[in-house]
């Protein structure tokens, strides 16, 4: 018997003028202790189909259609308060996002007894016993501490090992874990679907994984289900799927994963732009000198030494080339990039831009580095003014270094739009009205408004689906070609790293410790943190047996 079947699943949505429909006739079974992974992009359909097997779907959210029934018992006409007795008892979730799934106000042992005693757990003693049991089950350390803390002081690995022992506290058939490790650092990714994997082993449950990485899928599920767009094109064995996909959507999604990607390397070559000039170039062939950066930031408390984020960091970019800086979270990679771009001031080391020492600007001629250095952040749509239109956002750096007339302006502005490969009615939308590849387009063509030399991607598409991420980084490729663009690209994802660097520094603890060519540090790495990032790269491993 299946722990899960969907039949006929229909799912819609209330609009102002109608219902949509968005999920149309999903048919899905998950068997006792199998992971199933449920897999496509934003707006596929999965973590609506997810929700509604336990019937937390947004509000405006109803089931028009079809079955759900959990353990051979048909729940899709059951109640609200009926359901609760499902939540957690028989079907734990485990959501994407654990800042904004756990209570800030609240501390951690509060949260995890809180499932405890809304089923019948009342005595406190034994809840905070059963709590403490959980905490350590999950792999925290010092679990009577980490019960006093609020989220606020727990990692985000260690945040959604919280999440994950509040979805097992009643030791449920089936876990829905939506998404669970999408915001995490591929070393905490790996131990998270680690621990999954071990409680299905030891407990026998069953796991519906919602994802957009077929990397993980590959790595986790022993069968995978397509949707694309609220319907599923192609489901079976997680071999088979991966190896000969039926199709052309599966194809484009394995195609698109940088972690399902066959090794390449890209090797420098001379960007169109320099090929004629490249007896300047052979003076001094770097964009960028880093030497012996030192950041250190005051911590709180009296007497306490301060942290120091930046630690003797010290690499060089060629011009026309992408250098990476990888890393996990607090390795130090975004502050060295914030002092690169001179957003931060560094406390020691020099910062040489074509030769020139930025490191001590001040004033004006720190704004005029502008000009030569920008930024492309990682979320685009916190980055991007809600109340301008694109073509407003594209144009501000004109407007603020005063170039050009409006009609200038104006066809500088379309000229980029177009680059970008955005349509030209995109000019007078907002950045709500656009996806968030549209929305990363927008935010590149800003940055190259006022013809830099350098461009400093910090995370930026890591936020992105694989196909949309695939996307931008094929047109970061043709841009640096044309253009003669030199990146520093700041990432945690490998795969990635693989697909669009040259060279790689790879960043620990505010230190580097190895670099080299992209080729050199994925195939003979040296360091052993550097061997942990690369076994920590999801898809490479067999697909779980």
């Amino acid at each position: 018997m299946s722990v899960l079947e969907l039949q006929g699943l229909r799912v819609s949505y209330r609009s102002r003028t109608a219902r949509r429909e968005v999920v149309h006739g999903v048919d899905l079974s998950v068997a006792e202790g199998e992971v199933v992974a449920l897999v496509g992009e934003s707006g596929s359909g999965k973590s609506t189909t997810a929700h509604a097997v336990i019937g937390l779907l947004p509000e405006g959210g109803r089931v028009d259609g079809g079955s759900i029934a959990i353990g051979g018992v048909d729940i899709t006409p059951w109640s609200q308060k009926r359901l609760r007795a499902v939540r957690g008892a028989q079907v734990g979730l485990v959501p994407q996002d654990p800042a904004s799934s756990l209570d800030p106000v609240r501390p951690i042992g509060v949260q995890v007894g809180e499932i405890l005693r809304l089923h019948g757990v009342r005595d406190a003693s034994t809840r905070r016993g059963r709590v403490l049991e959980l905490l350590e089950r999950v792999g925290l350390d010092d679990p009577v501490l980490r019960a006093r803390q609020h989220p606020h002081e727990l990692s985000g690995g260690m945040r959604q090992r919280v999440l994950i022992a509040t979805a097992i506290a009643l030791r449920p058939r089936l876990i829905i874990a939506d998404e669970p490790t999408s915001a995490l650092d591929a070393t905490v990714q790996r131990r998270i679907l680690d621990l999954i994997d071990d409680l299905r082993r030891e407990e026998g449950t069953s796991v519906l994984l919602v994802t957009h990485d077929l990397g993980v899928a590959a790595d986790r599920a022993q069968r995978i289900v397509v949707l694309n767009q609220g319907r599923v094109v192609e489901h079976g064995p997680s071999s088979r799927i991966l190896s000969s996909p039926q199709d052309p959507y599966t194809r484009q999604l394995l195609a698109d994963a940088p972690a399902l990607a066959a090794d390449g390397f890209r090797r420098p070559a001379p960007p169109l732009f320099l090929r004629d000039a490249a007896a300047a170039a052979a003076e001094d062939p770097y964009a960028i000198t880093a030497e012996g950066l030192v950041k250190e930031f005051k911590v709180a408390g009296r007497g306490r030494e301060p942290f120091r984020a930046v630690d003797d960091v010290s690499f060089q970019v060629r011009r026309g080339t992408t250098h990476a800086l990888v890393g996990e979270s607090g390795s130090g990679k975004t502050t060295t990039a914030r002092l690169i771009t001179r957003f931060l001031q560094p406390d020691a080391g020099r910062i040489e831009l074509d030769g020139a020492d930025i490191a001590g600007l001040r004033g004006d001629a720190l704004r005029q580095l502008r000009r030569r250095v920008q930024l492309v952040y990682q979320n685009p749509f916190s980055s991007l003014d809600p109340r301008q239109s694109v073509a407003q956002i594209v144009a501000e750096p004109l407007h603020n270094f005063r170039e050009g007339s409006r009609t200038d302006r104006a066809a500088r502005v379309a000229e980029l739009v177009d680059r970008v490969a955005l349509p030209l009615d995109a000019l007078e939308r907002s950045p709500r009205e656009l996806s968030g590849g549209q929305r990363q387009r927008v935010a590149i063509a800003r940055a190259l408004a006022i013809r830099p030399e350098v461009v400093v991607l910090d995370e930026a598409v890591s936020a992105l689906d694989v196909t949309v991420q695939a996307r931008i980084l094929e047109l970061l490729e043709t841009l640096q070609q044309e253009l003669g663009l030199t990146y520093l690209f700041i990432s945690h994802d490998l795969a990635v790293v693989r697909r669009i660097s040259h060279t790689v520094s790879v960043m620990r603890r505010g230190r580097v410790v190895e670099s080299g060519s992209t080729e050199e540090i994925f195939t003979t790495p040296v360091h052993d943190y550097t061997r942990e990032l690369l076994a920590a790269v999801p898809g490479r491993s067999e697909v779980a047996a």
